[in-house]
């Protein structure tokens, strides 16, 4: 294509069998072309690429340097991917109205990435404002102590939470076991005492799925989180819900 020859930013993605997370490069080139062939001899996790450019070739090498630095910072900061890169750089100097339309270039960047599959710079829980303490619930016992936020894509169990040093016998594996020996192989889960601690927000796609792996046994999500006034996450709500569409019907 011929906007392959222009300047541009990129994002090389991939999944991994090590990691609990996927992989994501992030790059900037006056050459995509030239830089991609590059990368497709020299990198071999990623098996997907992004990349932006303008149609009107409005973008500059400066505009990209820029670029490439913010989204690092913020896919670090969203911490959904691991960053391959090994190093950020210093914040390039930028005139400050070229720096407005990279900001707004890089808000325009998000949205679509996200729309497209990946949401890297998208973080678990939201982080600004007010929390909505409607959806924060908790799982806790003498061994274990977690909290976590419920989301339209699952439950995000919060970094610092505690699980259960020991997995029950009679769990059934891999459904959740191959999850949690996942996250303490790749050092989410680190072990302190008698609890595992998570050393940052991690996504589980069904609340039995989080509970599972915080409590070391098989589990019913849906009832092990509660609230700190004693309602489960059933009651919260999925049951509300059920009762819409049975009186609806």
């Amino acid at each position: 294509m011929p906007e392959a020859t222009q300047v541009g930013l990129y994002l090389l993605v991939g999944d991994s069998d090590e990691l609990d997370q996927p992989w994501v490069y992030i790059g900037q080139s006056g050459n995509l072309s030239f830089r991609l062939a590059e990368h497709q001899r020299t990198k071999d996790f990623w098996t997907r690429v992004l990349v932006v450019v303008s149609l009107t070739n409005n973008l500059t090498q400066t505009h990209t340097l820029y670029l490439e630095w913010l989204a690092i910072r913020e896919a670090r900061l969203a911490n959904r991917y691991q960053v391959e890169n090994g190093n950020a750089g210093s914040r390039p100097h930028t005139p400050a109205p070229l720096e407005a339309d990279c900001h707004d270039l890089f808000e325009i960047t998000r949205t679509l990435v996200a729309t497209m599959g990946q949401p890297v710079f998208e973080a678990l829980t939201c982080t600004r404002g007010p929390k909505d303490r409607s959806n924060v619930f908790y799982c806790r016992a003498a061994n274990y102590d977690a909290t976590a936020h419920y989301t339209e894509e699952g439950m995000v169990v919060l970094k610092g939470s505690k699980a259960r040093k020991d997995v029950v016998p009679s769990m059934i594996q891999p459904r959740s076991g191959s999850r949690r020996d996942k996250l303490i192989a790749d050092g989410t889960l680190i072990l302190d005492g008698n609890y595992f601690v998570f050393q940052r927000d991690v996504l589980f796609k069904s609340p039995s799925g989080a509970s599972d792996t915080v409590i070391g046994s098989n589990t019913n999500g849906w009832t092990s989180w509660k609230t700190s006034d004693g309602l489960t996450l059933d009651e919260l709500k999925r049951a509300p819900k059920a009762n819409a569409v049975f009186e609806e019907s």
